[in-house]
């Protein structure tokens, strides 16, 4: 009788599963066969052209992993970024700020807008979907106020910020980089980002041990409204003049991203560094689909068939692997 135990190689074994793995690999793929599905698409102006706004994607899908790790959806990214945006272009162009003040209270301010997400949620038991769909009613609101249904224009310190580069790297590009890279070290290694996991694990299981449920899930929210207020400005300085309403465009990508980086739905586990790739994936995706002519409404449809795939797969897979595994250990007992 054989006493040896398959094993499973642990990187096949993330990627089967549906971990982070799996984006690192489908993106390297993309970026492959785009120059045979459309010449050009990685010319240096393409690449250049399309990593400020994935840096955009990127940094507003890290905020959206932060809530989810709670078991959380917002759905106020759309009104977080309006309103930072507003924040940032209209309150010099309007209001005579200072542009080093405006941009401070677009990051500040969303996170604050995130901080009473984060004490709805917690204190008052409103459901995650019901809290921030409301906040998003209430930025949207106060967007129209600030800006009387104007656009503005970034300051233009701000525009050649985010439209410069550092050597041949665009600056914003550099920026969520960083951002990423500081947030995921954190989530990782720091004592905060493992009491975050700990609670997105379970909530009494951490409570338990003496963790502050109630301000860790707090402290999220609230990160995850800096976040995109960080987008939101990048977003003002790159396209000079944001429309009122583009945040809408990055509700499903982040949540996408999100899902495609590896983090668990149900809470606990994420992958910040991988929701990054996730979205250079998808801003990558969205650029082949439109070279090759396909407008936007199907590119919207192809992004929820890709998310929707991946929600199948993870709910799937795993089950067929663990019966493979019992049929093989049945397999070497009877042998």
């Amino acid at each position: 009788m054989s006493t040896t135990t398959p094993t499973v190689d642990p990187r096949w074994r993330r990627i089967l599963g549906g971990g982070s793995s799996a984006i690192w690999y489908a993106t390297i793929l993309l970026f492959v066969v785009s120059p045979f599905i459309a010449g050009g698409s990685l010319s240096y102006s393409a690449i250049v052209g399309m990593l400020p706004f994935a840096a955009v994607l990127a940094i507003a899908a890290v905020g959206q992993t932060l809530v989810v790790q709670q078991r959380g959806l917002d759905l106020s990214v759309p009104a977080m970024m309006a309103f930072g945006a507003a924040l940032a272009s209209g309150l010099p162009q309007w209001f005579g700020w200072a542009p080093g003040l405006a941009i401070a209270a677009a990051i500040v301010l969303p996170g604050v807008a995130g901080l009473v997400n984060g004490i709805v949620v917690t204190r008052f038991g409103v459901m995650p979907l019901v809290a921030t769909l409301g906040m998003n009613a209430i930025l949207l609101g106060t967007v129209f106020a600030i800006s009387n249904g104007t656009p503005a224009g970034s300051p233009q310190g701000l525009a050649d910020f985010a439209k410069g580069k550092i050597g041949i790297v665009p600056t914003a590009f550099v920026v969520a980089v960083v951002v990423i890279v500081i947030l995921g070290f954190l989530a990782q290694r720091s004592i905060v980002g493992r009491r975050l996991t700990a609670v997105g694990v379970s909530e009494p299981a951490a409570a338990a041990i003496g963790v502050r449920v109630t301000l860790y899930q707090t402290m999220a929210y609230a990160a995850a409204g800096a976040t995109y207020g960080i987008a939101s400005v990048l977003y003002t300085g790159y396209v000079t003049t944001p429309p009122l309403f583009f945040g809408d465009s990055y509700l499903l990508p982040t949540v996408a991203a999100v899902v495609l980086g590896g983090t668990a739905l149900t809470g606990g586990r994420s992958a910040l560094i991988s929701t990054g790739i996730a979205a250079l994936f998808l801003t990558q995706l969205g650029q082949l689909f439109r070279s090759v002519g396909w407008p936007e409404p199907l590119q919207l449809i192809a992004q929820a068939a890709v998310l929707l795939l991946v929600i199948l797969l993870r709910a799937i897979v795993p089950g067929i692997v663990a019966r493979r595994r019992r049929s093989a250990a049945v397999a070497n007992v009877t042998a």
